[in-house]
């Protein structure tokens, strides 16, 4: 599926095998990052969602191309599902000129205005208002476009969250909040410190909002509900909060192991791989084993290309270490 094709413009069983394909190009990306880094390639930190692809690919197949997305540091699957290349991703990773900001941002600020991914945040929680914000200027420019915030249960009780929800609700904006919940704050269960067990959903009510929860690891279930709520912000009816379960398969960051999680929980969670579960629903609509071979193998083929491709781009000099800092790309005006 093409970034400007959404899958309400494919027929049905061209949207399922799109949304499949999407889940394993986040996956097999995210692996290959994860080796890259073991090479030495990728500097700094870097957060994985290995194991949440439903929601990436389900949210983004709902939305326009004309719509924005907001992603914490955890970004790279919100990023490539929007329709954003893989190359310029993994040099952006890797810190070189061809990567999507010339290899100034890394892994937790990837951002690309062109398809709609208005950038990945690494502030728990800051980037709900400014979601906010974008939504209010569609409602205020009378446009039909719709913000699409993504943030983990780890945001749920942070001041930001609730201020932004208290201002969409008020406002009605069109904006949709989207709880991505994995257990786990952190190194912290999220039931430890939370009062609620749904720690998104239930807090709905308090701003007039209905209670949504979804399985998260169900690409077709989250692009349903997702739907339903993006057209209700079109139609002037407000914000929406959603909210999915689902489970990272790997810990934090990449310097996490993850060895605070009970053995058997990541076991059951393992059985839930959204990746398998839907290649199953495939077979069992007729899509052939060998169709499926020949795509895993073309993404496989796509996301070595890429990764080889970024290795190739340079590191950025002294001329790029005040380009889009200052609006006329340098500091002269200061002297």
């Amino acid at each position: 599926m093409t970034s400007t094709q959404s899958a309400t413009e494919l027929s049905y069983l061209d949207q399922k095998i799109a949304m499949y394909r999407c889940q394993v190009a986040l996956r097999q990306f995210e692996q290959r990052a994860y080796d890259l880094f073991l090479e030495n390639y990728v500097k700094g930190t870097s957060h994985l969602s290995i194991g949440q692809e439903a929601i990436a690919a389900g949210v983004a197949a709902a939305m326009r191309p004309t719509d924005w997305t907001f992603a914490t540091y955890r970004g790279h699957a919100h990023t490539l599902a929007r329709g954003v290349p893989m190359t310029p991703v993994f040099a952006e990773l890797m810190g070189r000129t061809n990567g999507l900001m010339a290899g100034k941002g890394g892994s937790m600020h990837l951002t690309s205005v062109e398809h709609g991914m208005m950038g990945s945040y690494a502030i728990i929680g800051a980037h709900l208002p400014i979601a906010c914000g974008a939504a209010w200027s569609a409602q205020y420019r009378g446009t039909d476009q719709v913000a699409v915030a993504f943030f983990g249960d780890g945001s749920v009780n942070i001041g930001a969250f609730h201020e932004a929800l208290n201002f969409a609700a008020i406002w009605k904006l069109p904006v949709i909040f989207f709880c991505e919940n994995n257990l786990w704050m952190e190194y912290t269960r999220t039931s430890d410190v939370t009062a609620v067990a749904n720690p998104a959903a239930d807090r709905a009510a308090a701003y007039g909002l209905e209670s949504i929860i979804v399985d998260g690891n169900d690409a077709d279930a989250v692009f349903e509900v997702t739907s339903l709520a993006i057209a209700r912000a079109r139609a002037g009816e407000g914000p929406s909060m959603i909210e999915a379960k689902t489970y990272r398969h790997g810990g934090h960051s990449r310097a996490d192991p993850g060895k605070y999680r009970p053995d058997d929980e990541l076991a059951e969670w393992l059985l839930k791989d959204p990746i398998p579960l839907y290649r199953s629903r495939l077979v069992e609509m007729g899509v052939s084993e060998d169709d499926l071979l020949l795509l895993e193998a073309d993404v496989d083929a796509e996301v070595e290309t890429a990764a080889n491709e970024a290795k190739a781009g340079g590191i950025p000099g002294e001329d790029l270490l005040l380009k889009d800092v200052w609006a006329d790309g340098g500091a002269s005006w200061r002297n």
